[in-house]
C-alpha cells in the first residue's frame, strides 16, 4: 500500500476514534492515565511512520476498519475493556450463588455456568449416574427452581450469563423482561461431536433446536447471542492453533448457512453469533491466531454470506486460557502459564476473558485459587498499560508473517471440509449449505475426530522426547513446593439435591407438566418453533431431564462411529 493511501486510512480511523471518544473508559476505570509507567504519553495505535509505504497494509489495516485484524473498535481497550467473566459453578445452587455473588462484587462482569454431567446429558440429578460427577464438573440445576436459587440476590438485567430458557423463567419471576436480558449460549453441537462428546440426538434435529433458537432470539430477544461457537474445546482435545481456528470458523460459517436456510437477514442474525477460543501458552502463536480468526470471518461474512453491515462482519470472542496447559506437578507454576496465556489473548484484542486457577487441573477452584485468577486479570488491566494501545504487536514481522501462516492453513482445511462436502453431495447442493455438508460428513467418517487425534499424538511424541518442555513435568522437576490443598465437595451436595428436586416435583401441578411436555412434543412433530413451548415446560417446573427426555423418544439418540 502507498503511503497517500495509509495516510488516508489514518485519518478515517482518527475521524472514528474522535467519535468514539465519549464512550472512553465505559469497560473499565475511568480517567485511566494514557502513559507508560515512567510518564511518558503513549498514542491509542501505531502503525508507519508518515511517509513510509508499507507492501500488503491493507491485510493489517487499523483500527475498526475492514478486515478488523487490529480489533473491532477504533478506541481499541480505551474505549471498552474486555469483559472479565469467570467461570463458576460447584455443589448445589445455592453454593455457587455465594460464589456468584463474590465474583460480582470482586469485578467480574459476567458469569459462565458450570454445569454437571447429569444436567449436561439431559438427565435429572436423581438418575443414576457415577458418583463424584457433581463435585468435579459444577452446579446441579434441574429446573426454573435451581435457577432462581443460582442467581439469588443477583439484578438479572445486570449481568451476563450463558444460559437460557431456565434463566429466562428465572428473570420472569424476578421481574425482570426478559426482552432485556444479555447473554451469550454455548449451543454449539458441531464442536460436540468434533471434540466435547456431549450430545443427545443426531445432528440434525440439534441443528433444528439451534435454528429455532436463532430465530426466536432475533425476533424477542436481540440483546442475546445464541451462539457461542466454541475453538476451545477443539483445541483441548489435541488440535494444532490452525486446526482449533479452522474448525471453529468452519463451524461458524455453518450457523450462517443453518440461519440463511431460516430465511434470516444475515445483518440481523449474524451480530448475534459469537466464538470461544483457547488461549494456549505459544504466546505469539495465539496472538496471531486472534489476528487471522477476525480477518477470515470478515472477509467470508462479506464475501461469501453477503453481510453488509459492519456488525455483521465483526467476529466476537471469549477468551478461556488453556485448561490443558495446566500441570498438577508445581502447580503454582499454573499461575504464570495462565498470566501469559491471558496476555496473548488481550494482546489478540479479545472482548471478554476466562483465566483458569492454579488448581483447576486437580478440582474445581477453592476460593483463593478462584481469587488469584481474577486478580490475574485485574493485574494485567490496572497496571501493565497493556489497554492503551490497540493491537500494539501490529506491523512486527514475526506476528504478521504468523497471523498470515495461520489464515493460509486455515484457508486450506476450509477447502477440505468443502470437497468432503461436494463428495457427500456432488450437485453441491444440501438443504443448509456447503460448508454444512462437509461438516456434517467430516463428523459422520470421523475426519475431525483422526485428524485431532493425530495432532495430539505428535505432541505427545515431542514431549516425551524432549523436544518440548513442561516445567516440572520433564525437565526442571525439583521443589520445595508440598501438596495442595484443593477444594471438595462432599457427596451430600448430591444427595440434597435428590432430596430438594423429589420435594418440588411433589409439589407441582403434574397435569400442567404433563401438558407441557406434550405441546413440547408435538412442535417437534409438527415442525414449529420450538422454544416457546420449551418454555412452557419450565415454567410448569418440568426438569432438563423430562424435557430431553420427551425429545429422546421422539428422535432417539446418537452413536459415535467407531474409528481405528
Amino acid at each position: 500500500m502507498n503511503a497517500d493511501a495509509i495516510e488516508e486510512g489514518r485519518r478515517r480511523w482518527q475521524a472514528r476514534y474522535d467519535a468514539s471518544r465519549g464512550r472512553e473508559g465505559t469497560g473499565g476505570p475511568k480517567n485511566r492515565t494514557r502513559t507508560t509507567l515512567s510518564g511518558d504519553p503513549v498514542e491509542p495505535v501505531y502503525g508507519p511512520r508518515p511517509g513510509d509505504a508499507y507492501e500488503g497494509f491493507e491485510r493489517i489495516g487499523w483500527p475498526g476498519e475492514y478486515p478488523f485484524t487490529r480489533g473491532l473498535y477504533p478506541t481499541g481497550y480505551r474505549g471498552r475493556t474486555w469483559t472479565i467473566r469467570q467461570f463458576a459453578g460447584f455443589g448445589n445452587a445455592e453454593q455457587t450463588n455465594e460464589r456468584y455473588r463474590t465474583i460480582l462484587a470482586n469485578g467480574g462482569g459476567g458469569l459462565s455456568v458450570a454445569f454437571d454431567m447429569p444436567t449436561l446429558m439431559g438427565r435429572d440429578s436423581d438418575e443414576p449416574h457415577s458418583r463424584g460427577e457433581v463435585g468435579h464438573c459444577g452446579v446441579a440445576v434441574d429446573s426454573a427452581a435451581d435457577m432462581e436459587v443460582l442467581f439469588r440476590d443477583i439484578p438479572l438485567g445486570d449481568v451476563t450469563t450463558s444460559v437460557f430458557c431456565m434463566y429466562l423463567v428465572a428473570a420472569e419471576r424476578q421481574g425482570v423482561d426478559p426482552r432485556v436480558l444479555n447473554g451469550t449460549l454455548q449451543t454449539d453441537i458441531f464442536k460436540e461431536y468434533i471434540a466435547q462428546k456431549e450430545w443427545l440426538f443426531q445432528p440434525e434435529p440439534h441443528l433444528r433446536l439451534i435454528g429455532d433458537l436463532m430465530e426466536y432470539c432475533a425476533a424477542r430477544i436481540p440483546a442475546y447471542k445464541p451462539l457461542s461457537v466454541s475453538g476451545y474445546h477443539i483445541r483441548e482435545a489435541g488440535a494444532t492453533a490452525a486446526q482449533e481456528l479452522a474448525y471453529t470458523l468452519a463451524d461458524g460459517f455453518g450457523y450462517v448457512e443453518l440461519g440463511l436456510s431460516r430465511g434470516l437477514d444475515v445483518d440481523v442474525f449474524a451480530p448475534g453469533l459469537s466464538f470461544f477460543f483457547d488461549a494456549h501458552v505459544d504466546f505469539f502463536e495465539e496472538i496471531a491466531k486472534f489476528r487471522a480468526a477476525r480477518r477470515i470471518w470478515a472477509r467470508w461474512m462479506r464475501d461469501v454470506y453477503g453481510a453488509r453491515s459492519e456488525k455483521a462482519q465483526w467476529l466476537r470472542f471469549h477468551t478461556q486460557t488453556a485448561g490443558v496447559s495446566l500441570t498438577a506437578q508445581q502447580p503454582y507454576n499454573n499461575v504464570v502459564r495462565t498470566a501469559v496465556e491471558a496476555l496473548a489473548a488481550v494482546l489478540g484484542g479479545t472482548n471478554s476473558l476466562h483465566t483458569n486457577a492454579l488448581d483447576e487441573t486437580l478440582a474445581l477452584p477453592s476460593e483463593q485459587a478462584a481469587e488469584i485468577a481474577l486478580r490475574t486479570q485485574q493485574v494485567l488491566m490496572e497496571e501493565t498499560g497493556v489497554a492503551n494501545v490497540a493491537d500494539p504487536l501490529g506491523g512486527s514481522w514475526f506476528v504478521e508473517q504468523l497471523t498470515d501462516r495461520i489464515e493460509a492453513d486455515a484457508e486450506k482445511i476450509f477447502e477440505r471440509i468443502r470437497e468432503r462436502g461436494l463428495r457427500a453431495h456432488p450437485d453441491g447442493r444440501h438443504s443448509i449449505g456447503p460448508i454444512t455438508s462437509g461438516i456434517l460428513r467430516g463428523i459422520e467418517d470421523g475426519w475431525f475426530t483422526g485428524e485431532i487425534a493425530e495432532s495430539a499424538f505428535r505432541y505427545q511424541q515431542a514431549l516425551e522426547k524432549g523436544e518440548k518442555r513442561v516445567v516440572g513435568v520433564n525437565v526442571h522437576h525439583g521443589s520445595v513446593t508440598g501438596n495442595l490443598e484443593i477444594l471438595r465437595v462432599s457427596h451430600e451436595v448430591e444427595r440434597e439435591q435428590v432430596r430438594v428436586l423429589s420435594g418440588r416435583r411433589a409439589a407441582r401441578d403434574e397435569a400442567a407438566v404433563r401438558t407441557a411436555l406434550d405441546g413440547t412434543l408435538a412442535a417437534a412433530r409438527s415442525g414449529a418453533n420450538m422454544i416457546e413451548p420449551m418454555l412452557g415446560a419450565v415454567r410448569a417446573e418440568a426438569t432438563l431431564g423430562e424435557i430431553c427426555g420427551v425429545l429422546r423418544d421422539e428422535w432417539g439418540v446418537y452413536t459415535e462411529p467407531a474409528g481405528f
